[in-house]
C-alpha cells in the first residue's frame, strides 16, 4: 500500500511529487544498468504520473469506504454501463478536481486496459 498522502494538495505540489517519483524511477533503472535512452519514452509524463497518483489514492479511498452509494451508481455521469465503469467515474472525478489535467485524464482513459 502506498504511503498515506494528505488530500487536497495543490496541483503544483502534486506535479513536484510526480516529478520526484519519475526521477527516482530513472535513477533506479539507471543504477540497474538500463540505458535511459531506451526507457525514457516509456515513462509517463509528469501530468500522467499525477493522474496515476490520484487514481491510486482514489482506489485506496474507495476500498476504505466500500461500495459507492447506490444514488451515485445510477447517476448518468457515473460511467455505469460504459466500457470503463467505475474507472470512468474515478478518472472523471480527478478531471473535475483538477481541470488542468482533463486532457491527460482523457488520454489515459483511452490507454486503460479493458476490465474483465
Amino acid at each position: 500500500m502506498a504511503e498515506h498522502r494528505r488530500f487536497g494538495r495543490s496541483l503544483e505540489v502534486l506535479r513536484a511529487e510526480a516529478a520526484e517519483e519519475l526521477s527516482m524511477i530513472v535513477e533506479h533503472r539507471s543504477r540497474q544498468g538500463d540505458d535511459p535512452w531506451e526507457f525514457m519514452h516509456l515513462l509517463p509524463t509528469v501530468d500522467e504520473q499525477v493522474v496515476l497518483i490520484l487514481r491510486e489514492e482514489a482506489l485506496e479511498l474507495d476500498a476504505a469506504i466500500g461500495q459507492r452509494s447506490a444514488q451515485w451508481a445510477s447517476h448518468p455521469a457515473s460511467g455505469q454501463g460504459t466500457r470503463l465503469g467505475e474507472e470512468y467515474h474515478r478518472l472523471r472525478r480527478i478531471a473535475l478536481q483538477h481541470p488542468e489535467l482533463t486532457a491527460t485524464v482523457w488520454k489515459l482513459m483511452g490507454a486503460l486496459p479493458e476490465q474483465s
